[in-house]
């Protein structure tokens, strides 16, 4: 039988993960509070793959990189490179539209304090493999910090030190059985945009390299 492409709402496997999702329930029933499945469509040819859902972003929302800053960011870099169309609104009630594109994150559910542990990304790396496996036309992966571009990796069956993470860094090669091109950046959280560690023409620069031929 397939591995399922997602978790269930109620997926047990980090307790960590588990108790916060209590409390997030508990707290702001309204809320989507449930691992977050990835956001485009699977015939997509890149994939954006950041870390893992915020508090008030995704864990809110239900959509990745939808409620927060790093997500306003995020949808209006695609907008500048055609990966995306409509007006973005933080509630994810829009008509954004991805093209060619599918968002997702390593880690499917809401962690503490924004930083899961080593064990929680290895946990919900499955669910990355079965959606890459399922995405017959990808063949671009943009990697949004580097637990995301390590774990992705591993999911791809590469060695990090293999593909070394580092801003602008672009691999090809050979990985889950097709040809494949990574592009790693610094994740567009808004820490790493106030301090100047990820500027707009760096952010810009990992797109270009991620849709050039």
């Amino acid at each position: 039988m397939a591995f399922r492409l997602e978790p269930s709402s109620d997926c047990r496997r980090c307790p960590r993960l588990v108790s916060l999702r209590r409390e997030c329930r508990a707290a702001e029933p309204d809320w989507h509070n449930a691992p977050v499945e990835g956001y485009g469509s699977l015939d997509a040819w890149l994939l954006v793959i950041g870390l893992a859902p915020g508090r008030r972003g995704a864990n809110r929302t239900g959509r990745p990189f939808t409620g927060d800053a790093a997500g306003g960011y995020l949808f209006d870099m695609l907008g500048r490179f055609d990966l995306a169309s409509g007006t973005y609104r933080d509630d994810g009630d829009d008509d954004i539209r991805l093209h060619g594109t599918r968002i997702t994150n390593v880690v499917r559910c809401l962690p503490p304090e924004n930083k899961p542990v080593a064990a929680e990304v290895n946990a919900c790396r499955a669910f990355l493999k079965a959606e890459i496996k399922a995405m017959p036309k990808l063949d671009t992966i943009l990697t949004l910090g580097r637990v995301a571009h390590d774990s992705t990796c591993r999911t791809l069956g590469l060695r990090p030190a293999e593909v070394p993470f580092g801003h602008g860094h672009c691999w090809h090669g050979e990985a889950g059985g097709r040809p494949m091109r990574i592009v790693s950046s610094y994740h567009c959280s808004r820490y790493n945009t106030q301090t100047g560690r990820l500027t707009d023409e760096m952010f810009a620069e990992a797109f270009r390299l991620a849709t050039q031929g």
